[in-house]
């Protein structure tokens, strides 16, 4: 029915946008649960605040509400939020949205989470996938690697750093893979999931597999500042990243991030879902990708709570 209430974490961010647009095109009703104060939707979109310390009133924000779309999360841990604390939130989200009748929550994971892993990103992610599947609501998983897109931000950094610096640090060999999948395409997939009933999990990746040596090469290629790339120890390569995140007030890249992708965390041997080619996209945005830096604490500071 197009007067289905949906109601979408994270709105206003990245993949939430994504989400939030495609619904509003199928004439849905979409509520926001965000701390940002940037509504790109206008009054099309009502938005609630985030009410994980108070059960009833975050319940009570998704009443009524058929679908929840779960993009809740956050990169690395800070003063202000950590990884165990957005585990908590998580939990009391999915408890809210069975207290208030949710039919199903379709949540964004990441490709191979695991309880006894040493990286507390992918235990934490599946410890959150864990209390989804207890907590009694249907729900679909789905697992992306790496999302590319109109403001996304790792794609967009490695091409500021290749447009910036004539040498680029590889972490140890390169050859550890990825499959970076199109936010747009991910969002579509959402949607579609939104509509299900049976409980799933999806490896959502896309068309295209790299090495990060090749990624580099690829990101070059189509803005056309192809570098020459140089191994070095990933300690040596995180202390580089710190330095570069100190230079633009921001975190470049974690130790934990770097180990993760080393470890081919963000590789799965699976079909693609996604249909966009990342070299199609980038060859398309070449004019403009990387030209500013994306600053992940920035975003940040822009939301409240």
């Amino acid at each position: 029915m197009s007067n289905e209430l949906h109601a979408v974490t994270g709105a206003f961010g990245f993949s939430g946008r994504c989400i939030t647009s495609r619904l509003l095109e199928k004439g849905k009703t979409v509520i926001a649960l965000t701390n940002s104060t940037a509504n790109p939707f206008g009054n099309r979109v009502k938005s609630f605040p985030f009410l994980f310390n108070d059960p009833k009133a975050l319940a009570s924000s998704l009443e009524g509400v058929d679908v929840l779309y779960n993009t809740y999360w956050v990169r690395f841990n800070c003063k202000e939020m950590t990884f165990e604390k957005a585990t908590r939130n998580s939990i009391a989200l999915f408890n809210a949205a069975k207290q208030a009748g949710v039919r199903r929550i379709v949540h964004i994971s990441i490709t191979n989470p695991e309880i006894n892993s040493e990286l507390e990103y992918f235990n934490t992610k599946a410890k959150v996938e864990w209390a989804l599947k207890e907590c009694g609501v249907s729900y679909s998983i789905l697992r992306p690697a790496v999302l590319f897109g109109e403001g996304g931000i790792l794609i967009n950094n490695i091409a500021w750093t290749l447009r910036r610096f004539p040498i680029v640090p590889v972490f140890g060999d390169g050859n550890y893979r990825l499959q970076p999948i199109y936010v747009w395409d991910l969002a579509d997939l959402m949607v579609k999931h939104g509509e299900k009933v049976e409980n799933q999990i999806i490896n959502a990746i896309g068309p295209e597999t790299f090495t990060y040596r090749q990624l580099l090469e690829a990101v070059g290629k189509a803005i056309g500042c192809t570098r020459p790339t140089i191994s070095i120890p990933p300690g040596l390569g995180y202390l580089s990243s710190k330095a570069l995140g100190f230079l633009m007030n921001d975190i470049f890249a974690t130790r934990e991030e770097i180990r993760g992708l080393m470890a081919e965390r963000l590789y799965v041997d699976a079909q693609p879902i996604g249909t966009t080619a990342l070299t199609a996209w980038m060859k398309e945005h070449s004019k403009t990708l990387g030209l500013h830096y994306a600053s992940e604490l920035g975003r940040r500071r822009k939301r409240i709570g």
